[in-house]
């Protein structure tokens, strides 16, 4: 049942576009980093072999993120190792606020508004998206406080205040939360098969818990990171937000110890020895 259930994860993730990249990318956001950061060219291989990904498509994709500034490559003899850059930390820490923290409680019904200067409207879309900001209309954005962006320079935060319908109204304009909701519930019908296998006491075997793990955070922050984790009084009814943060929590906390296994196991560093323990990562999803 729990290959069953695998083999169903993997088939989603193989009806996309190939983005080995990005799997890499959730492997080290998830286990890598939070033991130090750095990891054997053999272990990233053996990792993405579980997925049927083939070395030179780990190769091709390792060469990707190490020219776009991600990773770092170092030799030692015949065996290559790879450590997350300084920019690719920076990222990794404002994507771990929003996917493992708990949202943050926010001051009622009360919303922040930015105005960018009409020149700088097009990358900050992309910046404060990508922070949890909705945009009401161009050059006009919308969080909800309090927010873990800090303001930027030279624009101005406003707080609004109205009825629970006309901000109903300003969040369904400014975030699309319909395709929110069916992206959340595309990940609960994805994951229920494992969901279920688990709570059937089927253990998965050491390195199937770290391909589920990593596949389940994968799945889960291509989501979060678009969520503005808007109050209740806010969201339409029935938001499957909740249940996929639910399912995410309860499924990770089953898998965390046996994926954590198979690094200890396999993967090491370019000093020869095992990646370092996180206490970090164990205190994920925790409220």
């Amino acid at each position: 049942m729990i290959d069953s259930a695998m083999a169903s994860i993997i088939k989603l993730l193989n009806a996309r576009p190939s983005r080995t990249w990005s799997l890499i990318i959730s492997l080290f956001g998830d286990a890598v980093v939070p033991r130090g950061g750095e990891i054997d060219l053999a272990s990233l291989s053996a990792f993405c072999a579980g997925l049927d990904i083939d070395v030179g498509a780990v190769r091709t994709a390792l060469s990707r993120l190490v020219r776009d500034g991600w990773l770092h490559r170092q030799k030692r003899g015949r065996h290559s190792f790879y450590r997350l850059s300084a920019h690719g930390h920076a990222q990794f820490v404002t994507a771990s606020a929003r996917i493992y923290a708990p949202p943050l409680c926010s001051e009622g019904m009360t919303l922040t508004l930015l105005l960018a200067p009409e020149s700088a409207r097009g990358d900050s879309a992309g910046s404060f998206a990508a922070q949890g900001f909705g945009m009401a209309q161009p050059g006009l954005f919308v969080a909800v406080q309090p927010t873990r962006a800090a303001l930027p320079k030279g624009m101005l935060s406003l707080k609004v205040e109205g009825d629970a319908p006309t901000l109903q109204q300003l969040a369904a304009r400014s975030w699309p939360l319909d395709h929110l909701a069916a992206h959340y519930r595309a990940f609960l019908r994805a994951f229920a098969p494992l969901a279920a296998a688990l709570a059937a006491n089927l253990a998965p075997d050491d390195i199937q818990a770290l391909l589920a793990r990593v596949l389940l955070i994968h799945e889960y922050r291509r989501i979060a990171l678009r969520d503005p984790f808007l109050p209740r009084d806010l969201l339409p009814p029935d938001w499957p937000g909740t249940a996929a943060r639910q399912l995410c929590a309860a499924l990770y906390a089953r898998l965390f110890l046996p994926a954590e296994n198979w690094l200890d196991s396999h993967a090491t560093t370019s000093r020869g020895t095992a990646l370092p323990p996180s206490r970090e990562s164990a205190t994920r999803f925790l409220p």
